[in-house]
């Protein structure tokens, strides 16, 4: 009901208004359990491979098919908004998280960012980026471009990549698509569909977050305990030095946990 002198447009404007309010605090929900999701995976030391990619590149196609996921499959736009995740299994029997993100278009407005901030959030933490390309599309390094723009906006480029180029089997001869890797950033051609090159694509996941590795000397204060156990568990220590507050370490670590040592460069 309106009040007195209150027009119709006024009352649509508060009503959208409570609206607006109602999903920023679902919005908030989501994320505060998404990051005590993160936090128990962090501490669990398993790592987490994001898929990104334009929209229907076959990204929920891909996690069904090297997990049984059965995510919703969907030619549209938006088809997945919210994270899922699931564990699969690499060559060598280690485990990793595989976790379904929104698919990205070209210039992702700014109003949308927020909304898919969940998802946004589980690229920002994964260890390896698994950059999803319909190489079958006429405008597929455009599309691959854009992606890597909305990484670039998100402050992501640097997590280490691999890049799926998917539905080869749409392809007249899909031995072509070999002549088209060097285009993109550690490229494996694939089919989700029928699962044609995934147990290559699987080998180049584990390469990259097991034995790529990246020479680092750092500066850890002791307070930063999680770091200097996680170098002795995953990395190669090749000089320590212990001083009063601080410990020196000199050494080679997972490409995929480099950014974690960033601000304590030496």
């Amino acid at each position: 009901m309106r009040g007195p002198g209150e027009t119709q447009l006024e009352v649509d404007r508060r009503d959208i208004g409570r609206r607006i309010a109602h999903l920023r605090k679902q919005l908030e929900k989501v994320r505060a359990h998404r990051s005590r999701y993160r936090a128990r995976r962090r501490r669990a030391a398993i790592p987490t491979v994001a898929l990104v990619g334009y929209t229907n590149a076959g990204k929920s196609t891909l996690l069904n098919r090297l997990s049984d996921a059965n995510v919703l499959v969907a030619d549209k736009l938006f088809a997945t908004l919210d994270p899922t995740t699931r564990r699969i299994e690499l060559p060598d029997g280690r485990q990793v998280l595989l976790t379904d993100t929104v698919g990205f278009i070209q210039k992702l407005p700014t109003t949308l960012v927020a909304a898919f901030q969940a998802t946004l959030e589980e690229i920002a933490e994964a260890d390896l980026l698994l950059h999803v390309v319909d190489i079958t599309h006429l405008n597929a390094n455009a599309q691959a471009q854009a992606v890597r723009a909305t990484l670039e906006e998100i402050q992501v480029i640097n997590i280490p990549m691999v890049t799926a180029l998917n539905k080869i089997d749409l392809l007249p001869d899909p031995t072509s698509s070999l002549d088209r890797v060097d285009e993109f950033e550690r490229a494996v051609p694939i089919s989700a569909l029928t699962g044609e090159g995934i147990p290559t694509l699987l080998s180049s996941i584990e390469f990259e977050l097991y034995e790529s590795m990246s020479q680092i000397k750092v500066l850890l204060p002791y307070k930063a305990g999680r770091l200097i156990s996680l170098f002795h568990e995953q990395g190669s220590v090749n000089e320590i030095q212990h001083n009063e507050n601080t410990v020196m370490i000199e050494g080679r670590i997972p490409t995929r946990l480099a950014s974690h040592y960033e601000k304590y460069h030496i």
